[in-house]
């Protein structure tokens, strides 16, 4: 190494792309699998530092609450937080909070027992689950001999065996390798999801994107045993020079013309499964969402910049794909679709509710989710959705409203962020 140095330039970060070449556009590859990784603030610099816009913003309580007078006559006593109701309607699911499981799909950290246990605390909390793309093109679906833990078949039980009646529901994701390898309708045939197709509670994810990195399809690290398994259905890239391999997935192509006709196929084909649209954080998404509600989406998920669990290249949580707060204020001024969700950094009642009251029905947990049950496999997961439930229904309740669906515009100020005009 040279004694040459540039004073005030990523000079580090320079020498170690000269010495690593491709491989120093990932995270170290041996961090696959233990690290979950998404944008840490929003993947912006805004104003006086590094700031998530949607944490600028300040949730503000009236002083005079029409609401809690109606509520006061309906109860027949002062109300509080307690006569907060929670349970919402999300994508034709009724969940026990405005909250769902975001798509974990093949990444290491989703699989094995730590999935599993994931897949029984969502069901036992009676909130919805997404299961990812790529799980059975990698993992296979669970009735050829294949690892019952790291199968789709797998997750689907577990939820399954824990779900109370009436509540909750899994929606299936689908990307390009996922159509070939048929997984719509491996999991339609199934007598395992037959009661959550007769009870309306199994839904089927188009998947356009994703907040982590938008543009691109899904990504993880192989070694060569499981490249060779499946090199013959992705992309796959020897840029870590140690024996691991990228595997890629295709992104999909979409114009709004194949949008629709890809929801139609799919209320055609499949008329008693509810249809859920996930985008990645675009500079179109407001147009979009508008498509896909239009052609009869049940559901439309916007994942923000932040959001993230798997593999992705440290160029794109840091700088591809807009914030969450910009695509809700874009969707927003277009007029949001009547179910919109949302994720990306989502871990704490505050951000869920300003989320809600800029037109979200519900949030996502994606690394919250991972984490809690990773902590404890048994109850993690239920245990931080109850600290989450208990701080939704304070926020809720100093609003003067009582359930979610209330909350609106008015209930937030933005005075930094000067996409998002201050209401009131």
């Amino acid at each position: 190494m040279s004694d040459l140095s540039a004073p005030g330039f990523p000079e580090e970060e320079v020498r170690r792309r000269a010495r690593a070449g491709a491989a120093a556009a990932f995270p170290p590859p041996g961090e696959y699998g233990r690290v979950l990784f998404g944008a840490e603030r929003g993947g912006a610099r805004w104003q006086q530092g590094e700031h998530d816009p949607l944490d600028t913003l300040r949730i503000t309580p009236p002083v005079l609450m029409p609401q809690r007078l109606a509520r006061l006559i309906d109860l027949g006593r002062e109300p509080d937080y307690r006569d907060v109701e929670l349970t919402t309607s999300i994508g034709g699911f009724t969940s026990a909070l405005p909250v769902y499981v975001s798509a974990l799909g093949s990444t290491r950290a989703a699989g094995g027992d730590l999935g599993l246990a994931l897949a029984r605390q969502a069901g036992a909390l009676g909130i919805p689950m997404v299961i990812g793309e790529n799980v059975v093109p990698v993992n296979g679906y669970g009735r050829q001999g294949e690892a019952a833990d790291r199968a789709l078949l797998g997750r689907l039980r577990a939820y399954a065996e824990e779900l109370p009646d009436g509540c909750g529901g899994v929606a299936v994701q689908q990307s390009t390798e996922d159509a070939d390898a048929e997984v719509w309708n491996l999991v339609h045939s199934d007598p395992a999801a037959l009661p959550l197709l007769e009870s309306g509670r199994l839904a089927f994810e188009l998947k356009l994107g994703q907040g982590a990195k938008p543009g691109l399809g899904g990504m993880t690290v192989l070694d060569a045993e499981a490249a060779a398994r499946v090199g013959d259905r992705y992309g796959l890239d020897d840029v870590f020079g140690d024996g691991r391999v990228l595997r890629s997935s295709t992104p999909g192509t979409f114009t709004a013309e194949i949008l629709r006709q890809q929801i139609r196929l799919m209320r055609n084909n499949f008329p008693r499964v509810r249809v859920w649209v996930k985008l990645h954080p675009g500079r179109d998404v407001a147009e979009a969402a508008r498509v896909a509600a239009e052609a009869g989406a049940d559901a439309v998920t916007v994942d923000g910049a932040e959001g993230g669990t798997g593999w992705a290249p440290d160029a794109f949580p840091a700088q591809v794909g807009l914030p969450l707060a910009e695509c809700l204020r874009r969707l927003a001024a277009a007029g949001p679709p009547p179910c919109l969700l949302v994720s990306g950094r989502m871990w704490e009642g505050g951000r869920a509710v300003k989320s809600l009251a800029l037109g979200a029905r519900a949030v996502g947990l994606g690394r919250a989710a991972l984490l809690a049950t990773a902590e404890d496999p048994q109850a993690g997961l239920i245990r931080f959705a109850e600290c989450l439930a208990l701080e939704l229904r304070l926020l809720i309740s100093a609003l003067g409203k009582y359930a979610p669906a209330a909350l609106d515009r008015d209930d937030v100020w933005a005075p930094y962020f000067p996409g998002i005009p201050a209401a009131g």
